[in-house]
């Protein structure tokens, strides 16, 4: 008979935290009963925001800089905060970049940055994350924060669409092998989110129109959060294997989207 795993530590660690999908990913864990260890990078500020919010909710938390282009031995840090935080059961791989280059003239160094960043970091992190969890012995989930070009291509993107491609499948055989040890493992593909990475800190996206997504607009960083919640739950374990869009129905559109008028969505 499969074993039960339903006590997995309420102990979530986020990389990349210090803004956008990362914060609200870690507030939102937190608010849901977690206490939360997260990574930042070159944002000191933006870190001590983040932990603030956190404590706020009355959560622990701790924190620590990484620097996913120093490979493999920067992963160790997901070891340090499980230590510091007294265990793991749920690790956001949320840290990533872009490059926005055609592809001939991307240089080897900015290729292997973004696939750095982008795909070995979850590597190494989740097979960190993953001994820990199976060595407890009580289950746990791991998320990796993709794309919508988990699915569709970019030009101009070939690195990252790259990078998120090849995460989307490695999240895939990692459910696989990991679902025996009670620990599931999903994708998030956001859209266009209003995060400083696309452009628009401090940006009301439901003040921005898109008439080429179904639902008209940017999406928020929390509506990520909210998914990603849902999958770090006890309530989602059956779900395991799956790349979830929050995208607006972005990735739905295809050859359609320059295609339609603008009013196409008002009937």
């Amino acid at each position: 008979m499969p074993q039960r795993y339903e006590d997995y530590d309420p102990i979530a660690i986020v990389t990349g935290a210090d803004s956008g999908i990362g914060e609200a990913c870690v507030v939102a864990l937190a608010e849901a009963g977690f206490d939360i260890g997260f990574t930042w990078y070159g944002d000191p500020e933006g870190a001590e925001h983040t932990a603030a919010e956190v404590r706020a909710t009355g959560r622990r938390c701790e924190t620590a800089e990484l620097d996913l282009t120093r490979l493999p031995a920067a992963a160790g840090m997901i070891d340090e905060l499980t230590d510091r935080l007294g265990g793991l059961g749920v690790l956001v791989n949320n840290a990533g970049t872009g490059l926005a280059t055609p592809f001939v003239d991307v240089s080897w160094a900015q290729w292997r940055e973004v696939l750095s960043i982008d795909l070995d970091g979850p590597f190494l992190c989740s097979q960190r994350a993953a001994r820990r969890m199976r060595a407890a012995g009580r289950g746990g989930r791991i998320i990796n924060i993709t794309s919508v070009h988990e699915h569709a291509p970019r030009v101009g993107s070939s690195a990252y669409c790259a990078a998120k491609g090849g995460l989307g499948l490695l999240t895939k055989v990692m459910a696989q092998e990991l679902a025996a040890d009670g620990i599931t493992v999903n994708a998030v593909a956001p859209g266009e989110i209003a995060t400083p990475m696309t452009g628009q800190e401090d940006i009301d996206p439901f003040t921005e129109e898109r008439p080429g997504v179904p639902v008209g607009r940017p999406g928020d960083a929390r509506e990520v959060a909210a998914v990603v919640t849902l999958l770090a739950s006890p309530a989602a374990a059956y779900v395991t294997g799956a790349s979830w869009p929050v995208d607006g129905g972005m990735l739905l559109m295809g050859p359609q989207a320059v295609a339609l008028p603008s009013s196409w969505r008002s009937g």
